[in-house]
């Protein structure tokens, strides 16, 4: 079902839903148990939960998530959940056309700031390497995002 504010924010699909901290439970569950408090958006150390609405939603720009947990243990309604080994999303970055590498520059920040080394760099013949994301590596961190001079990462579901 499409919000209100997704509509005015022309947001039609799920694909365009807002990233949620991590082990958010599924949309529509998450947005009936949340109550809007912040508590997860103060708690998280890396500063990447902001206010979006009085909802929380991950900004990467701002950094990585670190996966420390401390947006669940003050998540006091349920919202989030962490359950086990439960992944807490599924998340991949995504290299646009804006990449650098893809213009011929040499760039690889992406790479060497991927502590999981899930970005990697195909050899191109005349050109520059151009950066690729392995999955099976990536956490989904988004630790990648920031570092970007071209803004040419964004993290999607998978």
């Amino acid at each position: 079902m499409t919000s209100r504010r997704q509509f005015l924010r022309g947001r039609f699909s799920p694909r365009h839903r807002p990233l949620r901290p991590p082990w958010a439970l599924a949309e529509e569950a998450f947005l009936a148990a949340c109550t809007r408090c912040g508590d997860c958006v103060r708690a998280c150390p890396q500063g990447i939960l902001v206010d979006d609405g009085g909802y929380p939603r991950v900004e990467f720009g701002k950094g990585e998530c670190t996966f420390c947990g401390d947006c669940v243990t003050t998540c006091k309604t349920g919202a989030l959940q962490r359950i086990g080994n439960q992944v807490p999303w599924q998340l991949l970055p995504v290299i646009g056309e804006g990449c650098i590498a893809r213009h011929g520059v040499v760039c690889r920040t992406c790479g060497d700031v991927c502590a999981a080394t899930a970005i990697r760099f195909r050899p191109q013949l005349g050109g520059s390497a151009l950066p690729e994301v392995e999955p099976s590596r990536c956490t989904g961190c988004g630790g990648c995002v920031a570092p970007c001079p071209a803004r040419a990462i964004a993290m999607s579901r998978i």
